[in-house]
């Protein structure tokens, strides 16, 4: 029962410090890619013959 215990409390901690560290890079990550759709967002606006 106590090596079951140990485990899951391992496995728990492990999955606990993988979300922390997803979490922390996605608010600590630079928005390049955001920058750069909205960069092209004006040419895909011109090319539209709807316009």
């Amino acid at each position: 029962m106590k090596f079951e215990t140990l485990m899951l409390q391992s496995f728990f901690g492990a999955c606990l410090l993988v979300c922390l560290l997803t979490l922390g890079s996605m608010l600590a990550a630079h928005p390049a890619a955001s920058s750069l759709a909205a960069s092209h967002a004006p040419a895909a606006v011109v090319a539209n013959p709807a316009g």
